[in-house]
């Protein structure tokens, strides 16, 4: 095959629609999910497998299918196989290695494993709020919504990542994607992340695997293994070059820790700090910039902001933070899950599954 045969697969694999949230109201109940463990310590290849079962892999191989399938276009699918493997080469570890481990044990193509890694991490559409309340304490909150929600309500879990039988960092994730969307590094950060449109699907693809570029999620999961504190999960999350353009939401331990990055390719576009002296005690970030009016179509900043000013600084914790990502449309058809968390009191971390009946 030649270079520009692989390389209409690598623009292939990014292809895809985006599903934007459902603003209609849902009825819904919450349900915490699998809380899992995984070994730093153990090989790439085998860390996952303890979770795997958990589940019925019969429901994995179908839940694959139907996303690829859904996703990504026939022909795409067919072009991406036969070079899964030299794509390979250019994921960075210890991501490569676990989605090997996956398809292995799931017995699916390195393709496909390659192609559903990279169908979640293009389309994830989100409320992040970081907030401080009048004591000084940080609290991080997001709604995930995606589409497929009858899929990965059954398939999110909880994982706390193990380094020498200790906590090195947690997240919440849908079994077999080796990324995190939302995760705390205790006592130090937390980070959520939320879509942004933006640039071109083959402009991507040259720099996840020409350029070496780093997909969105995994720089969160590698920042919460190897940043020591606030301000250099900012900077990593600030500077180094990923393949699509995104917003980082960050919450820290200490007063005025909490910052909204918005991400070119590149580089930073915006830094959006808390300022509570000026009295901005909370950002929100949904999946526009946000120095732009959302569109009315999909408006869950005003609700979230009216919510937010309604309960109060002095009011804000845990429990008001997890009702206001409950207001409609902040919670809508299309969400998953509802994380809250805070790095000081990393035991209060606490997913929900939002099932809509």
């Amino acid at each position: 095959m030649g270079r520009g045969s692989r390389l209409w697969g690598l623009l292939a694999l990014l292809c895809g629609a985006v599903a934007a949230a459902a603003p209609s109201p849902p009825a819904v109940a919450a349900a915490a999910p699998l809380l899992c463990n995984v070994s730093l310590d153990s090989p790439a290849e085998e860390r996952w497998l303890p979770v795997l079962r958990h589940f019925d892999p019969a429901f994995l191989r179908a839940a694959v299918a139907r996303v690829i399938d859904e996703r990504v276009p026939k022909w795409a699918h067919e072009v991406i196989q036969p070079i899964a493997a030299e794509l390979e080469l250019f994921m960075p570890q210890p991501f490569a290695g676990e989605i090997v481990g996956l398809c292995k044990a799931l017995g699916i193509s390195l393709g496909d494993g390659v192609l559903l890694n990279f169908a979640y991490e293009s389309t994830a559409f989100c409320t992040s709020i970081v907030a401080q309340d009048d004591k000084g304490n940080i609290y991080h909150g997001r709604n995930l919504d995606y589409d497929f929600v009858d899929i990965l309500s059954k398939i999110t879990i909880d994982v706390q990542f193990l380094r020498s039988g200790q906590v090195a960092y947690q997240g919440t994730t849908f079994f077999g994607y080796v990324g995190l969307w939302t995760g705390q590094s205790p006592h130090k950060f937390t980070i959520s992340g939320d879509e942004r449109e933006g640039g071109r699907w083959w402009e991507n693809a040259i720099a996840a695997f020409l350029n070496r570029n780093y997909p969105v999620s995994w720089l969160v999961r590698d920042t919460l293994s190897r940043a020591e504190d606030f301000q250099s999960a900012v900077l990593r999350l600030a500077g180094t070059p990923i393949i699509a353009e995104v917003y980082y939401i960050v919450g820290g331990v200490s007063p005025k820790e909490g910052m909204v990055i918005t991400r070119n390719r590149r580089g930073p576009a915006d830094l959006w700090p808390l300022d509570p002296l000026g009295g901005a005690w909370f950002r929100v970030e949904t999946n526009y910039d946000h120095w732009t009016t959302p569109p009315p179509f999909d408006d869950r900043r005003t609700p979230a902001i009216k919510a937010l000013n309604a309960t109060g600084q002095q009011n804000i914790n845990f429990d008001t933070l997890f009702k206001v990502l409950s207001v409609k449309p902040v919670l809508n058809n299309n969400t998953v899950y509802t994380t809250v968390m805070s790095a000081a009191l990393p035991d209060k971390y606490q997913t929900w599954i939002r099932t809509v009946k």
